[in-house]
């Protein structure tokens, strides 16, 4: 089994590289772990109390969960994700995903290299990086759309929480990995190397 972290600020194009990585190695079974499955439940607050929460600090998201649910893929064991909702800013008290081991396991986010933990359970990490104006137009367009935010409250919050938690808390995480992908996983040299140190690591394991 490999593990794969794959960060990067939000609206980077993280979602691109993981899509490049998957349609390259077919014949390998692959598994994503989306960290935003991993949030907090926050159920007990109010719901406006929820809507203004700061889900760009890395306080923000159960890394123990996250960790034990490695640990037990690594170990050949399934596991169920939890399932977690934007528009209510809660965790599913009833839905999870049932997840497998496989080949492949790929971890997903903008804090998941904050968690040393974390970071020691993988064995490739990839930080995906882009123009702040890039990721901005990004974020704009799918909270919009997907979250139902008003391009005003995007704005609001990208000035308030995203900017200032990216630049203390993700920006500096970009040591910590092997691989740097530029220009929001647009860079296909870059997803070539990843694909061919991905394809050689498999082969060592």
């Amino acid at each position: 089994m490999l593990i794969i972290g794959i960060a990067g600020g939000t609206g980077s194009g993280k979602t691109t590289v993981v899509k490049e990585i998957t349609k390259h190695i077919v014949e390998t079974d692959v598994v994503v772990i989306p960290q935003d499955s991993y949030y907090k439940d926050n159920s007990h607050l109010p719901l406006e109390q929820r809507l203004e929460l700061n889900f760009d600090h890395p306080e923000s998201v159960d890394f123990e969960l996250l960790v034990n649910h490695l640990s037990e893929l690594r170990a050949g064991k399934s596991i169920e994700q939890p399932v977690y909702s934007y528009l209510t800013c809660s965790r599913s008290k009833t839905e999870t995903v049932h997840t497998n081991p496989a080949h492949i396991i790929i971890v997903e986010g903008i804090l998941i290299f904050t968690c040393p933990e974390l970071r020691d359970c993988m064995d490739i990490k990839v930080f995906v990086d882009a123009d702040a104006d890039d990721r901005l137009g990004r974020v704009i367009t799918r909270d919009n759309l997907e979250r139902g935010r008003t391009v005003e409250k995007v704005l609001e919050r990208y000035e308030k929480t995203v900017k200032p938690m990216h630049l203390q808390f993700i920006e500096p995480t970009k040591r910590y990995a092997d691989i740097i992908v530029p220009q929001g996983g647009h860079n296909q040299v870059a997803i070539d190397i990843l694909i061919a140190t991905i394809e050689k690591a498999l082969q060592t394991k």
